[in-house]
């Protein structure tokens, strides 16, 4: 909470109230503070600055991916996690050095391979189709790249199923204890310079054991490939460090490093090569950066107490697709003795549109902001236009200035790229 705080009955994003932010900018409104961005990224640097070995920082751009906020992320040095041509495309367009720009995915497009080819960035590759391909078009246009197969580590996190993305029946990666198959083809493929080794777990991951579990399993791999003459520039293990959404408690960067970084040492030092670390960190990095105002529509007494607000699961997706909890504040009453329980649901026409289930706030009427925490991560990025509602604007607050960094859609953006037929028109 260091950067949002209560002022004169107020929710204030660092120097701004958010009553005036919504007076200005409408509701609903994605609300980032650039102190909190860069304190997260920062921790992730300083937590890692004794270690002994190269470590890059490759930012899960499928967490959030507005432009400002990856531009502030690129001057700190990070590099970039895609997962699409249209991640890519953003990645570049924010100036991220391409050497540090890795082409992840489990079913990259044909169009989407070259794209990346072209680019000059490094790939994940997920399966011996993907392989084949990429080598038959950096073939085809002269053309080398840097490649790391995804392996499968058989790991279970404690995390939501959705999210967990390292099991044996996840669809991602190839299973550990065959790629080294997988690698033998690489090596001979033409095109291909295998560069490294990928792993990633999943998302919102709690306890550090799992990533430590999956670091020696990218060694115990690593071991093998050096044999086949490979040396391997970069070991990756992902992201998927979870952050405190329900104020109990979660591991710091720097917990997480004082885990890894022995294991990496210790290990690092039976490698005739001399690897980076990369780290793919998203969630850590942008999900308590960033609050969801709404503005109360209406309140109703039925079977609970209904807060009806403009932002639904159009805007917000993660409580109905996982269950997810966000605190849940009303921002123009912050220093008032909570009232009642209530449950704040959204305008969209679906029962599961449900932003918070029964919290105790102060007494809430229409008219007032409510302020849903802890929702830069997968936020805006999995927002939609059902029910056609227009997406919100985001804002960034730099102390005491404002940025607009997104503009509120226009109604003929609903409409989008749609073409009527003449005879239909």
């Amino acid at each position: 909470m260091e950067f949002f705080s209560e002022r004169n009955g107020e929710l204030y994003v660092e120097g701004i109230s958010c009553v005036d932010l919504v007076e200005q900018f409408g509701s609903p409104l994605y609300v980032t503070s650039k102190g909190a961005l860069e304190k997260n990224a920062e921790a992730y640097i300083n937590a890692f600055s004794k270690a002994s070995f190269e470590v890059r920082f490759l930012y899960a751009v499928k967490a959030n991916n507005n432009l400002t906020l990856m531009k502030i992320l690129n001057r700190k040095g990070y590099g970039a996690d895609v997962f699409s041509d249209g991640e890519l495309y953003l990645a570049l367009l924010a100036g991220f050095n391409r050497k540090y720009v890795l082409f992840n995915g489990n079913s990259k497009s044909e169009e989407e391979i070259r794209m990346g080819i072209e680019a000059g960035v490094p790939f994940s590759i997920d399966s011996l189709d993907e392989l084949e391909t990429v080598s038959k078009i950096a073939e085809e246009l002269c053309k080398e790249v840097r490649i790391a197969f995804r392996i499968n580590p058989d790991i279970s996190p404690n995390t939501h199923p959705k999210i967990a993305t390292g099991l044996k029946t996840s669809k991602f990666g190839i299973p550990w204890e065959s790629v080294i198959d997988a690698y033998k083809k690489a090596v001979e493929s033409p095109g291909i310079v295998v560069s490294g080794i990928h792993c990633h777990i999943g998302s919102q991951i709690k306890d550090v054991s799992p990533f430590v579990e999956a670091l020696n399993r990218v060694f115990d791999v690593a071991e093998k490939v050096e044999k086949l003459g490979v040396e391997l520039e970069f070991l990756d293990i992902g992201g998927g460090l979870g952050i405190d959404y329900e104020g109990i408690g979660a591991p710091t960067p720097k917990d997480f490093a004082e885990e890894i970084i022995p294991v990496f040492e210790r290990r690092v030092k039976d490698l005739n090569s001399k690897p980076e670390l990369w780290i793919e960190p998203g969630r850590s990095i942008v999900g308590n950066t960033t609050i969801l105002l709404t503005r109360v529509n209406a309140v109703k007494k039925a079977y609970k107490n209904f807060v009806a607000v403009d932002a639904g699961f159009n805007l917000l997706l993660r409580p109905a697709m996982y269950g997810a909890y966000h605190r849940v504040v009303v921002a123009n009453r912050m220093s008032e003795e909570k009232r009642d329980v209530y449950t704040i649901v959204g305008p969209i026409c679906e029962s599961g549109d449900i932003l918070a289930e029964d919290r105790e706030l102060p007494e809430v009427k229409k008219g007032d902001v409510i302020a849903v925490f802890d929702a830069g991560a997968y936020g805006f990025s999995m927002s939609s236009q059902y029910n056609g509602r227009r997406r919100c604007a985001e804002v960034l607050v730099d102390r005491d200035r404002v940025y607009l960094i997104r503009e509120r859609e226009s109604y003929p953006e609903i409409v989008g790229r749609q073409i009527v037929p003449p005879e239909f028109a």
